[in-house]
């Protein structure tokens, strides 16, 4: 478009098929895209995106900007600014959950750290802009409240729960119904009946993001969840040796089986990097759930090292504070990131039937 005279219709021509990444559809023709202006050797205008896409807006703002420069060779000056575009969550289904993305996250057994990395991944993707729940629906073990460090009796109020709350992040567990030094045993119906009313009856407001940290092992509330809700997919939490990769393939298996799509592997506990000498050391070995995950055609989100602070803060309640070391941070931030990119490329490719009035 070298030759072509640079008006606002030819620049929105040449970006009408730029998607914004929450949806798939084109950013320009649901106003996302606005306040364009022309100058003798610039064009600039507004990226509006929403809290849903915070961890990759960057990206988006570096791609339209791409975009633009191929387009338009002769502009010396292209520049674009973010801003925030409110679309709220729409329903999910008959259970009344307002949330965009509903992530299970998941091991194919226990002592992996997979409620640690569930916790996390909500940190991270509250951190950088979006709304964000925690639901516990690890029955049996409920941890997440000791991994924040939240406590008490969620009150009611107008026959909805009111979660906890954890530095404004919405909270539900069993671990506030019942004492830490009680046993939950319960049989299937009364699990059922426990995960329907954390999704039903909590009164989790409008999320971008609700993360469910899932019992360890292939258990039947995969298949609840699957019925109630259209889950997004699931990640699926490993250690780097055979052993673990063994039963992450099994969790793997469950999903597929109760049409719930992978999102991708993390492998935590992988290596270990001596504050003294500064040596990594491969405790479980490393590299191996990158292999299968490779190797099964799903994608790998990231990898988490061993910390003695993720265990140490873990413990004391205070897991949230492992965003504030410089070293291990990136790691976090980047299983967050890899979770919204990869969402975001699934929407690209097959967008979803647009629920709002399309102009012009």
């Amino acid at each position: 478009m070298s030759n072509t005279p640079v008006d606002i219709k030819t620049v929105e021509q040449a970006i009408s098929d730029f998607k914004d990444p929450e949806t798939g559809r084109s950013a320009l023709r649901f106003e996302q895209i606005r306040d364009i202006a022309i100058s003798p050797d610039g064009l600039s205008m507004t990226l509006a995106l929403t809290s849903w896409a915070a961890p990759i807006a960057n990206d988006i703002k570096g791609s339209l900007e791409e975009c633009l420069r191929s387009k338009f060779p002769a502009l010396a000056n292209i520049s674009v600014s973010l801003a925030t575009h409110d679309r709220p969550a729409e329903q999910l289904g008959e259970i009344g959950l307002t949330a965009k993305s509903v992530i299970a996250v998941g091991s194919g057994k226990g002592g992996v750290g997979k409620s640690t990395i569930a916790a996390c991944l909500a940190f991270g993707l509250r951190r950088q802009g979006c709304k964000v729940g925690l639901m516990d629906a690890d029955v049996y073990g409920p941890s997440v409240p000791h991994l924040l460090g939240v406590s008490g009796r969620p009150a009611a109020t107008d026959n909805k729960i009111e979660p906890i709350d954890a530095n404004g992040m919405p909270v539900m567990s069993m671990g506030f119904l019942v004492p830490p030094d009680e046993a939950v045993v319960w049989r299937g119906p009364m699990l059922h009946g426990a995960i329907t009313q954390f999704l039903r009856d909590t009164r989790w407001g409008d999320l971008d993001y609700l993360i469910i940290d899932m019992p360890p092992g292939t258990g039947d509330i995969a298949l609840t969840l699957s019925q109630l809700i259209p889950l997004t997919g699931a990640v699926v939490v490993c250690t780097p040796q055979d052993v673990a990769l063994l039963d992450a393939v099994k969790a793997i298996a469950m999903f597929g089986k109760v049409n719930i799509p992978i999102l991708g592997v993390v492998e935590n506990m992988s290596g270990f990097v001596c504050p003294d000498c500064e040596k990594r050391h491969d405790i479980f070995g490393s590299g191996g759930a990158r292999s299968k995950a490779e190797e099964l055609q799903v994608p790998f989100l990231g990898e988490v090292p061993i910390n003695i602070q993720i265990r140490s803060e873990g413990d004391q309640g205070t897991l949230e504070t492992v965003f504030d070391n410089p070293t291990l941070a990136p790691y976090l931030e980047q299983v967050a990131y890899s979770v919204v990119r990869d969402l975001a490329r699934k929407a690209a490719a097959t967008p979803p039937t647009p629920s709002l009035p399309v102009l012009g």
